[in-house]
């Protein structure tokens, strides 16, 4: 039950980041509200090491390292993605990819599931694809390109999660601090590279340091979540992420919630009911 809840938690804070850093990225371009988001939350995981403790095994470098890279991967690849569209096609695809392989690992791992498990864990999955669904049904069918990205974020988010459920238990948040520094600097590297491409527009700075402050402490529920539970369960519970953004839509922009997502909302609280059974 407790790595149920942090893993909602996660969910949660994962959905508020994605919303503020998108609002962030309409004003200037992406890697500059990134470029802002990574070292913020770079910051916040620093200031928790005195409380949370952190110990740099080689264990603890090796995952973080890896974790860093597949995240920096993933916002490459997401962006990419939702800049191709259709992305009510391409999104589902790639939360659905990213929830999907934690659990193929999670199950190789040894992980089993009781009789409600069997049931909540597809539930979850289908809440995830409808609740990711974007507006218009009548859009474009996807390149092959589009999806290929479509699974390439999916994958490298997944990945993320995958790696830093791999690091020691005992390491604290050194993973966590590890991971966001290789990240940021790739991501600092790379807008070093395309800077003359930014643009001049001034980026939204409150906006894209809180997406960063949130994503930090997405990162630490989760990792606290894999730690005291199974991961099958958890990174499917995490990828209900597209909840918060969606209902921070609603509430904050006016935007529409469709039918489809309200099912999905549905769908997500009976699949996570369920969960918490088994």
């Amino acid at each position: 039950m407790i790595a149920l809840m942090l893993a909602l938690g996660s969910s949660l804070a994962y959905g508020c980041a994605d919303f503020l850093g998108g609002l962030g990225a309409r004003k200037a371009h992406v890697l500059r509200t990134v470029m802002i988001a990574a070292p913020a939350s770079l910051a916040v995981e620093l200031l928790l090491w005195p409380f949370l403790g952190a110990s740099f095994s080689a264990g603890a470098l090796g995952w973080g390292a890896a974790s860093g890279i597949a995240s920096a991967a993933a916002f490459a690849l997401l962006y990419r993605t939702l800049a191709i569209g259709p992305m009510n096609v391409l999104s589902p695809v790639t939360a659905l990819v990213s929830a999907v392989l934690p659990v193929a690992v999670g199950l190789l791992q040894g992980e089993h599931l009781g009789a409600a498990g069997l049931v909540g864990l597809p539930l979850a999955l289908v809440a995830v694809i409808l609740v990711s669904a974007g507006h218009g049904a009548g859009s474009a069918r996807p390149s092959r390109t589009a999806l290929l990205s479509a699974f390439g974020a999916g994958g490298a988010i997944a990945l993320q999660l995958v790696f830093l459920h791999q690091a020691p238990s005992d390491t604290g948040v050194a993973p966590l601090i590890i991971g966001r520094a290789v990240s940021s600097a790739v991501i600092l590297a790379a807008a070093g590279l395309m800077y003359r491409r930014l643009g001049s527009e001034r980026p939204a700075y409150a906006m894209s340091t809180a997406a960063g402050v949130l994503d930090s402490m997405a990162n630490l529920l989760f990792l606290l979540a894999a730690r005291s539970g199974d991961l099958t369960v958890v990174a499917v519970i995490t990828a209900l992420y597209p909840a918060g953004t969606v209902l921070l839509a609603r509430s904050v922009l006016a935007e529409r919630i469709r039918r489809g997502q309200l099912v999905g909302l549905g769908t997500a609280v009976v699949a996570v009911s369920l969960l918490a059974l088994a």
